[in-house]
């Protein structure tokens, strides 16, 4: 009786554990850290939420997803500060691309536009342009090379 009741009590509390790092979706900007609601208010003010996924991790920090109506997708860390910003079609707001960065795609792929900026764990960028191409650029926003496909 004692190891049933032992058993029954390390499958609650590991059910609750579980639980506790369930992601959660939200509308509401003050559900973000501070910064972040200060990037989407600076970058894109007149957009609006569409969804916010709070993503909980075990042994991560919690970080952001934010996808706004016209389909642009934000992700932040657990501080607030943008990893991602993916605009699909439409140009990334000028201010998140380093200006070495912006001239070397207008001077060597004219034509095309800044659709998404990631900022690499690893230190550095990737930059995907309007017709597919993503370059890889580091910290200082010296080119590096084309991302060849995995």
């Amino acid at each position: 009786m004692k190891k049933l009741l032992v058993s029954l009590l390390f499958i609650v509390a590991a059910s609750v554990s579980a639980f506790a790092f369930i992601d959660s979706y939200t509308l509401k900007r003050d559900q973000l850290p501070e910064e972040a609601r200060q990037m989407l208010d600076q970058y894109f003010p007149k957009a609006k939420i569409g969804m916010i996924k709070i993503d909980r991790h075990l042994l991560k920090k919690t970080d952001y997803d934010v996808r706004l109506v016209n389909g642009t997708t934000i992700e932040f860390n657990n501080k607030g500060k943008w990893t991602s910003v993916d605009c699909k079609s439409r140009e990334v707001p000028e201010g998140l691309v380093t200006k070495a960065i912006r001239n070397h795609v207008k001077k060597n792929y004219s034509g095309v536009k800044i659709v998404k900026v990631v900022k690499k764990s690893s230190g550095g960028y990737e930059i995907g342009l309007s017709d597919g191409v993503i370059l890889k650029f580091n910290l200082l926003g010296q080119f590096k090379g084309v991302k060849m496909e995995e």
